[in-house]
């Protein structure tokens, strides 16, 4: 995949999506993971970060949205559930970007949504865990930014094909 990414959260108050998120951040591939003004401690996600991402990756803290510090170049991206916010499927992901996720109940501050290059929104009905959300958005910009071919377009003879006895 070209260029980088990070994963940072503000605020989260639940130790498990914390970890769940670090976890997937770390099998999708991210450079850093980050978090603002946390209401946990990340030293003990193990029972669901089980890959155990904070060896394998950078963990930044930072006590405010004025004390974030991103690498030159990095663009901020707030993913949260506002109208006025880029749809996910339409939204082209910055090359060096850094994305950040609410807090469970609530939103991003006023002072990280003025510092965000971008807003993006999952277009679902409601809110999904961010833990989900985060993976959805590493997901996209992997098929976004990676080398993957696309995909086939199918044939109805694709369709009807009886499946290879070894896949029954």
């Amino acid at each position: 995949m070209r260029g980088y990414f990070g994963i940072g959260v503000e605020d989260i108050s639940k130790p498990h999506n914390a970890g769940n998120l670090m976890r997937s951040a770390h099998a999708f591939g991210a450079s850093f993971f980050f978090a603002v003004k946390p209401d946990i401690d990340f030293h003990g996600l193990r029972q669901s970060d089980t890959s155990e991402a904070a060896f394998h990756m950078p963990f930044y803290e930072y006590d405010s949205a004025g004390a974030l510090a991103l690498p030159r170049g990095c663009k901020l991206v707030g993913i949260e559930f506002l109208p006025d916010a880029e749809d996910l499927p339409s939204f082209r992901h910055p090359i060096q970007a850094a994305y950040i996720f609410g807090p469970e109940k609530g939103n991003l501050s006023p002072g990280i949504l003025e510092r965000c290059d971008a807003i993006v929104k999952i277009p679902t009905k409601f809110c999904v865990n961010v833990g989900v959300a985060g993976a959805l958005v590493m997901y996209d910009r992997m098929i976004a930014l990676g080398s993957h071919a696309e995909r086939p377009v199918g044939t109805r003879a694709a369709l009807t094909r009886k499946p290879h006895p070894r896949n029954r």
